[in-house]
């Protein structure tokens, strides 16, 4: 009988340390410039003509599949060392329409997964848009709309798509997603279209912490500037050292990368890493009892092997689709970016 008591107790303490043990729950966030990605319809408000059967690209149904099914492969992948369900939210840049983004998650690597689309066509002149693929298990939209970038030289740009929505029933996220102008005409040239654009992120990143100083804010995009340039340290006040964030400024996830030398792309055999997610300090700060919700882990440059060109005079930079008007049938000029951001659960 005494054997049984002390059994007994036993199993109550082993029961008792088993319910009151925390795990960790992790989430997914990515980005990836999708590099061209438009269908074979000729569409007369756009200067689209090269990606039709009859353009300079011969861009048929054949290649448009192809595409699709290299992007998804990549989105069916990408983030699963660490993340089971893979990116819940992903960002992306290059879409020429709601059409072929509908058909990008509805491949069959990435169906399973429901994403939804929130996508605001634009007025740059290529047709080609920001959107957010959320994955509605784990994410609710509340709040969506384009916000208007009117540059210096009044040429058209993309908007930047602002979303506001529910992170896994818990935690109010707003997310930023961006393609700011090239650095076409060559980057000093360029420079304050980038600095206007990263101008109207902060504004709205201003008007959030105005109503909420705490809140989670992720800023995504293709910056088509480096984590270590003005637009992005000056204007839109991101930057790469936690220790040194003064009240507003945001946390470059992608500068120490930067620092190391990695790239997101590459041209004339320098790597550049334009594809940055920045978050605000709420995501950065310590668990406490008035916030225990998702906080920020770690960043990655998504650099599978299959993802690099093997051969020719463009091996070792990220397996694109096109060279100038040749068929490469790779996946993008860009690399992906992620971060893992996590919790503790009972």
């Amino acid at each position: 009988m005494k054997n049984f008591w002390v059994l007994l107790a036993l199993l109550l303490v082993l029961s008792g340390s088993f319910y009151g043990q925390e795990k960790i729950k992790q989430m997914c966030i990515g980005f990836y410039n999708l590099e061209n990605l438009f269908d074979t319809i000729n569409d007369p408000n756009k200067r689209d003509d090269e990606f039709t059967p009859q353009g300079e690209k011969h861009w048929n149904s054949q290649k448009y599949h192809i595409k699709l099914q290299h992007l998804a492969h990549v989105i069916s992948v990408l983030g699963t060392d660490d993340v089971r369900t893979g990116p819940i939210l992903i960002g992306v840049a290059e879409a020429e329409n709601r059409r072929v983004l509908e058909d990008l998650v509805s491949q069959k690597e990435i169906a399973n997964r429901h994403y939804g689309i929130i996508l605001f066509e634009g007025p740059d002149r290529r047709g080609i848009d920001v959107a957010l693929l959320y994955n509605p298990r784990y994410f609710r939209p509340l709040n969506t709309r384009p916000v208007h970038v009117e540059l210096p030289d009044h040429h058209p740009t993309r908007d930047i798509l602002y979303v506001c929505g529910i992170l896994d029933h818990t935690d109010t996220l707003h997310i930023l997603v961006n393609h700011w102008p090239s650095r076409w005409g060559g980057q000093k040239r360029s420079e304050p279209l980038r600095d206007t654009a990263a101008a109207v992120a902060r504004r709205v990143i201003d008007s959030i912490f105005t109503i909420n100083p705490n809140a989670k804010i992720v800023v995504m995009g293709d910056l088509n500037d480096d984590p270590v340039d003005d637009c992005v340290v000056k204007y839109l006040r991101a930057k790469g050292n936690k220790n040194k964030l003064e009240p507003g400024d945001l946390y470059n996830t992608m500068y120490q990368k930067y620092k190391k030398g990695i790239g997101s792309l590459a041209y004339g055999d320098t790597w550049n890493l334009f594809d940055q997610i920045i978050i605000s300090q709420a995501l950065l700060n310590k668990y406490n009892r008035r916030d225990n919700g998702y906080k920020f882990l770690k960043a990655v440059v998504f650099r599978a092997p299959f993802l690099f060109q093997k051969t020719g005079r463009f091996a070792g930079y990220p397996f694109r689709t096109f060279a100038g008007d040749e068929f490469l049938g790779g996946y993008s000029d860009h690399l992906p970016t992620y971060i893992i951001l996590y919790k503790k659960v009972k």
